[in-house]
């Protein structure tokens, strides 16, 4: 395929971001006995291999019809594609693959049957089983839909071949899908721990389902949020895992070409679409496509370096922000700078709401450790929706295990309290008197930061509870935030990350907590 002809087709198309190739067509293909991915048990088969060459400037998705006939009981597919080499710092060819059955290919993702990214080269779907990352579903006649979609492109372009694989029987039945309850019994209102961003088998991770649930156990987590790369395959795969004491919300990472948007606690099975990059998206068009599906929408990794994964999106609509993912490092550092800087921002007046910062492991694979960071909500129960109010309030702080304990707040002289997220309304120079009790992080440096900045640190000597306390007034902080960090590994940088809290805002008035 030429350029032009690219070109041409995407104009056909009406969209910049895709193109449409020429079926694939099974009519005059021999039936051949024999299996194949995922075989269902016998039946005759019909295949058919196609290829093609993307050149650079490719539409971030091609879509290869695929005519299905009837009397078909599996769709199994795989492909390949060139890896040429490329000079030192230029991209290599790298390509994702999806599928949409006859119901189509349009927004809102009604014919959307499976994605599974750059993480496998085949898979197979029928009416009671799939590959992880597809949705199980009859195989019904008519065109369908692979996606071709050229992450990257090398300078030579990319060669392809996809081979497609129809099963012929018994169509089969689809089990009903088992979901996680929306609740677990929880302790009231309490804290609760959780890890918001992971990654199984069903997308790019190879842990399965009951490995991350088991290692979810282990870390003391009370809740966990499914967050596979633009799929929802992994909703129902978690039957006989969730119990009372560890809640399974649905979510989805959504991972486009510029930047990944976590999806937290969306209802079981919503289609949250991928195929738009910034330039060509409405500010806080995805945000509103989650909260439509019942989910919050967190920017993930928002300064991370790898391509097409920092958020580019702006941050309206957005219900927090991911400002620690995975082990602490430069790029969280910098999230978290410009978490800090908006913060600065709300008090001004500048932006009505303030963003809640969060953590979550990210984890794939090992040696990644599920719960490092985890993300502890004060909570009315352990349920999705309270969990949600508690996120989106702010009363949320990070810690790197269930080992760290914290309490923050601040007192006013006549007793008056708020806690992390809460707003305190003093006269502009009553004493504030800051207060932050924390265990499990000994020869750590517990500090105070404000719109001014680091304004007080102190030594933590040992793991028991260590109370530390200072005193400001809203007129000298317009909120104030804790860290916890071990030493430096080197002179002139910052420590890593043990604990972070959420602000607690001060405000100029007669008094009172809001």
């Amino acid at each position: 395929m030429e350029r032009r002809e690219v070109l041409r087709l995407s104009a056909a198309t009406g969209t910049a971001g895709a193109l449409a190739l020429g079926p694939v067509r099974f009519a005059a293909a021999a039936p051949a006995s024999g299996g194949g991915a995922g075989d269902g048990g016998g039946g005759a088969t019909l295949t058919r291999t196609v290829g093609g060459h993307l050149p650079p400037g490719t539409p971030d998705h091609v879509y290869v019809p695929v005519e299905v006939p009837p009397g078909v009981r599996e769709i199994a597919v795989a492909y390949r594609y060139d890896r040429p080499d490329v000079p030192e710092g230029t991209v290599g060819n790298a390509c994702d693959i999806g599928i949409f059955d006859a119901r189509g290919t349009d927004p809102g993702g009604r014919g959307f049957r499976g994605w599974s990214g750059g993480a496998r080269s085949t898979f197979f779907l029928r009416a009671d089983d799939a590959t992880p990352g597809y949705l199980p579903g009859p195989v019904r006649p008519g065109t369908w839909h692979l996606v071709l979609a050229p992450y990257t492109l090398a300078p030579q372009g990319l060669t392809y071949e996809i081979t497609v694989t129809l099963r012929l029987g018994d169509p089969g039945r689809t089990p009903p899908p088992a979901y996680p309850p929306e609740r677990a019994r929880g302790r009231g209102r309490a804290w609760y721990r959780g890890d918001g961003h992971l990654h199984s088998v069903h997308s790019d991770g190879r842990r399965t389902p009951a490995e991350i649930a088991a290692l979810a156990r282990a870390a003391r987590l009370d809740f966990i949020n499914t967050s596979e790369h633009n799929t929802t395959s992994s909703h129902r795969a978690w039957e006989g895992l969730w119990g009372d004491d560890l809640l399974i919300l649905t979510g989805e990472e959504i991972t486009t070409r510029n930047g990944h948007l976590v999806a937290l606690g969306t209802d079981p099975g919503a289609f949250l679409d991928w195929r738009r990059r910034a330039r060509e998206t409405a500010p806080g068009a995805y945000a509103r496509a989650v909260h439509r599906a019942g989910g919050l929408a967190i920017p993930a990794h928002p300064h991370a370096s790898c391509i097409g994964c920092s958020w580019k999106f702006g941050l309206d609509g957005a219900d927090a922000l991911e400002v620690w993912n995975g082990p602490y490092t430069a790029e969280d550092e910098t999230a978290l700078a410009g978490w800090d800087n908006a913060l600065v921002a709300h008090a001004r007046g500048d932006r009505p709401r303030w963003l809640p910062a969060v953590g979550h492991s990210d984890a794939h694979r090992d040696p990644d450790v599920i719960g490092l960071p985890q993300t502890v909500v004060l909570a009315d129960d352990l349920s999705r929706h309270a969990l949600q109010e508690g996120i989106r309030a702010g009363r949320v702080w990070i810690a790197e295990s269930a080992g760290v304990d914290l309490s923050f707040g601040i007192s006013g002289p006549r007793g008056e309290h708020a806690g992390i997220g809460e707003r305190l309304t003093l006269p502009a120079t009553a004493p504030a008197t800051v207060r932050l009790t924390v265990s499990g992080t000994p020869g750590c440096t517990a500090s105070f930061h404000t719109d001014q900045g680091r304004l007080h640190s102190a030594p933590i000597p040992t793991d028991g509870p260590v109370t530390l306390t200072w005193t400001t007034s809203p007129a000298r902080a317009a909120y104030v935030r804790a860290e916890v960090r071990y030493p430096a590994a080197n002179p002139g940088t910052p420590g890593r990350m043990a604990a972070l809290t959420n602000p607690v805002f001060l405000e100029v008035g007669e008094g009172g907590v809001g």
